[in-house]
């Protein structure tokens, strides 16, 4: 399991433009999953980092949620609306585990509640996704070139530049 803080330590420049653009999108990502004719679903989603980990959470029985039960890998990529992706662009790679743990649900809840104000305290959650990150890349355009990083846990990142 890769933690936030190894993705970071390990994918710098991935996880900084991640970090960016999620903020810049008002913390809106969009999910892919499968669905269970086995074609790919891209849906809305606002992950949180939260305690070191990264946390795929939302509203209680939505077909991205039965998909990600059926099968747990996943792609999660920044919202982009810049067609010459000037501000960069970002995608991590993985699967999910669904973490039973009310404790830790309640402290996820009064710190999105204290962050946002919206309240879930005191609610129980159908589902509560930890994402395990398998692989990221981002991409950077810029200067007549595009520069495509990428990463794999225990490897750093390598840049790949197209001109």
């Amino acid at each position: 399991m890769t933690t936030w803080k190894e993705f970071i330590e390990g994918a710098p420049r991935i996880a900084e433009i991640f970090t960016r653009r999620h903020a810049a999108a008002g913390n809106l990502c969009l999910l892919a999953t499968l669905r269970s004719d086995g074609a790919p679903r891209i849906s809305p989603v606002e992950p949180r980092v939260f305690e070191d980990r990264l946390w795929i959470v939302g509203m209680p029985n939505t077909t991205k949620f039965r998909d990600l039960a059926r099968d747990p890998r996943f792609c999660l990529h920044t919202a982009t609306i810049d067609p010459e992706v000037k501000d960069g662009d970002a995608k991590l790679w993985g699967v999910v585990h669904d973490v039973r743990d009310t404790a830790l649900h309640q402290r996820f809840a009064t710190a999105l509640f204290e962050e946002t104000g919206f309240d879930l305290r005191g609610q129980e959650f159908d589902t509560f996704y930890e994402a395990d990150l398998s692989s990221a890349s981002a991409v950077q355009v810029g200067g007549g070139q595009m520069d495509v990083t990428i990463w794999k846990p225990g490897e750093g990142e390598r840049v790949v530049r197209k001109h």
